[in-house]
Parts: structure tokens; sequence; C-alpha cells
């Protein structure tokens, strides 16, 4: 192993040594370039005020549905975060990050929404969120009172067995639209604005069963198995129909996926390929075998073919407990395993170090946000952050994230506290 010089690295060397399995002169940073390594506007919005004394700034909502706040160019400096990334052309909710409009968060949060974001109250004193903003439809999300983001309504439609038909759970997958097309050749631009950065792409319509799309809060009127249980019985009980949406949306991934590919080149480093959760706090969601008939063969085709055409890495999102599936992960191709929560069964740091360092980047594992960063003291964040740091960065092949985004109640002294710990260690 060659390790590479302590200075002068670029943030997108030093994500490339990080991919390579190779010692970069510091850790590599992500914060805001994924829909799952964000941080809550409210949060960004208390950054810039204490960082950079912008008290009346307001922050633009990137991702409605966990209402994660835009990190710019001047506060990414600021923070020394090393990654920039390229969501969707569209929202969880259909709306596209266009014609800004003035929002105020439960906490009071000046905000920034795109202009189709459009919310009624809640019968329990919170929101009511609409598909494409689209009020005149049943409303697809819910923010409870006081709270921070939405959930998705289910809006399940009775379900007749002699009817089902896959194509119902497909009406949200295809070809990329011109309109979609055009707007990843803006987004490859911005890239190459800012092409001294680490760059991840999300892949559209790649994310096979995730539980957050599948209610549809995107579409007015879903058809098909839309609610959550429904869904989840139905990968036991309709497991032929549930295999022929995967097929057909695998597909449609692939062509997508090539056309992307010609589009972006070596521009981007990473893709992200799916966000489907496999774990629970105690263990997995999803039996081996289950895993290997329902999802390997999708994600291997996905990809064998990114690795075939480009250089770059596949990221998988899965919350929880996944220790059991890792080889399972690696045998269809993954590089990185988001968002390493060690605080699940079997996921100990050390031990998925040790055992899967070789194969797998730990893209988060940073500090535990359902604990440390809500309930902990800033310098039990500190502590932490910097023993996450020297188990999982030796060697090479770790992202510092938060384990999941950073949410809207965290204390603002802990988040100073983790980016403290980040820059001391740098030294």
């Amino acid at each position: 192993m060659t390790d590479l010089p302590s200075t002068g690295l670029t943030p997108r060397q030093r994500l490339q040594c990080t991919l390579s399995h190779r010692q970069p002169d510091r850790v590599c940073v992500d914060f805001g370039a994924t829909f799952v390594t964000g941080i809550h506007v409210s949060i960004v919005h208390r950054l810039r005020q204490r960082l950079l004394g912008e008290s009346d700034y307001r922050v633009k909502v990137i991702e409605p549905y966990q209402m994660l706040g835009e990190i710019d160019d001047e506060l990414r400096s600021v923070l020394e975060i090393d990654v920039i990334g390229v969501l969707p052309r569209k929202s969880i909710f259909g709306t596209v990050q266009t014609d800004w409009k003035p929002f105020t968060m439960p906490d009071g949060t000046p905000c920034l929404v795109p202009e189709t974001f459009n919310v009624t109250p809640a019968p329990d004193g919170g929101w009511l969120m609409y598909p494409e903003g689209d009020t005149s439809v049943s409303p697809s999300g819910h923010m409870p009172a006081g709270g921070y983001f939405f959930d998705a309504i289910v809006r399940q439609e009775p379900i007749d067995e002699a009817k089902l038909n896959p194509a119902d759970n497909l009406e949200e997958f295809g070809p990329l639209s011109p309109e979609d097309l055009e707007y990843f050749r803006q987004r490859k631009a911005w890239f190459e604005e800012r092409n001294g950065f680490g760059s991840i792409l999300i892949i559209p319509g790649s994310a096979l069963g995730d539980i957050a799309l599948v209610p549809a809060p995107f579409l007015k009127r879903p058809r098909g198995i839309r609610d959550i249980s429904e869904w989840y019985i139905s990968t036991k009980t309709r497991t032929e129909y549930v295999l022929a949406i995967f097929e057909k949306q695998c597909d449609y991934a692939l062509q997508n996926l090539n056309k992307l590919i010609d589009l972006f080149g070596d521009t981007v480093q990473v893709a992200l390929i799916t966000g489907t959760d496999f774990g629970t706090q105690r263990g997995p969601f999803i039996s081996v075998a289950d895993y290997r008939r329902l999802y390997l063969p999708f994600h291997r085709q996905i990809n064998e073919l990114i690795h075939r055409r480009s250089c770059w890495k596949t990221f998988i999102h899965s919350c929880g407990s996944v220790y059991r599936l890792l080889p399972e992960f690696i045998a269809a191709g993954f590089d990185i395993l988001n968002p390493v929560q060690c605080s699940a069964a079997e996921m100990e740091a050390v031990r998925l170090k040790r055992e899967f360092g070789k194969d797998l980047v730990f893209w988060g594992g940073g500090v535990d946000t359902q604990n440390t960063m809500a309930f902990g003291t800033p310098s039990q964040v500190y502590e932490e952050v910097r023993q996450r740091i020297d188990i999982f960065n030796r060697d090479g092949g770790f992202v510092f994230d938060a384990i999941h985004n950073v949410q809207g109640n965290t204390p603002i002294e802990n988040v100073e506290s983790m980016f403290r710990a980040l820059h001391d260690s740098q030294r």
C-alpha cells in the first residue's frame, strides 16, 4: 500500500484515494451530497448563523420529504466538505427545485421551498403535503405538529387479486424524459464548475422496493400495491408479482444508466444505486435467501453495467443491522456501504472494519445520530467522532458522515463539536 503525501490533495483526489482503499492525507468528508447524508434545514440555518453571521439568510430545502437544507459553496468551504452531489430532478413529492418561495418551519427557522411545495393545515395542527403541489387531490405527506419532516400517507385502493397488474407498480418508472436529460446536462456543467470536489450522482429509478417510495408520494393517484405492510407481505405471498416489477424496473434502470454514463463520463466518481433498507435495529429485515432471490440478480446487473462501462463506484444505503447481508452486497457488486449504523446489532465499528474493510468503503458511521448527537454532550460527540475516524479511516476506505441525516432538533453545540473533532483530526 502506498500512502499519498500529507499535503496537496484536492477534495476530488481525497475521495478517489479513499475509494481506492489508500490512506488519504486526511479523512474525506461528506455532508449534503445525497438524500441520506444531509443536514436538516434548521441545523444548516443555525450553522450559517454561527459560522457566517447570516441571521436572516434563508436556506433552500433541497429535499422536502426530510426537509434537508442546501449546503452551498460558501458553507461547504467553511466546513471543509469534500463531496458534492446531484439529486434527481423531481423530489419524493414531485416538486422541482425552481421558483423558490419563503417558508417558516414550526421551530421558527426561515427557509426557501420550491414553488410547488404546498401545504394545508392538518387536524393535529401539523401540515399536509400534496403530490406535485396539487391541493385538489388527496394529500400524500404529513408533518405532525411540532415535527421536522414528513411521513408518507398511504393511499391504498382496495386490492382485487384477480386484477393485480405489475404495471400499476411501475407507473413511476421509465426512460429518462427530455426534461430529465436536460436537467442532467445542466448538472454535469455544475459538476464541472466544481471539478476539484468529489462527486456522487443519485441514479433515478434504481432503488428496488424502497419503502419510502412504495407509497408513491409523488403520484396523484397511485395504483397497485402501495400500502407499506401489504408490500412487505407481498414479498412473501406475491413473490412473482414483485419479481415482475423488479425485472421491468431494472430494465429501465439499465437503459437510463447507459445514457447517464454517456453523459457524465468520468465527471462522476460514485453512483448511489439504492436506499432500500434491509436491516432493523436488532437484525436483518430480510433473509439471505430472500435477498438472493429478490434483489441480488438485479443489483448485480446494475453494478456490472456500471463497472463495465465506467470508473464509478456503486453505493448502497441500508439502515440497521445488515452484518449478515454484507457478503451478499459484496457479491452483488456494491463498493460502498452507508449509513454504517454502528448502534445496531452486530454492527460494531472495529468488527466491520476488520472483516469488510478491504471490500467495502464505509460511508457514514462517524457519529450516532440516534443517541450521541441527539442526547449526548458535546464532549461525548467529540470523543465518538475521533474514535470512529481512528477505526474507519485507517488504510483509507472511509468517508466521514453521521449515521444518516443530522436531524432538526439536534443541539447545535453537538453539531459544532462534531465538526471541531473532524478538524482536529486533520492536525
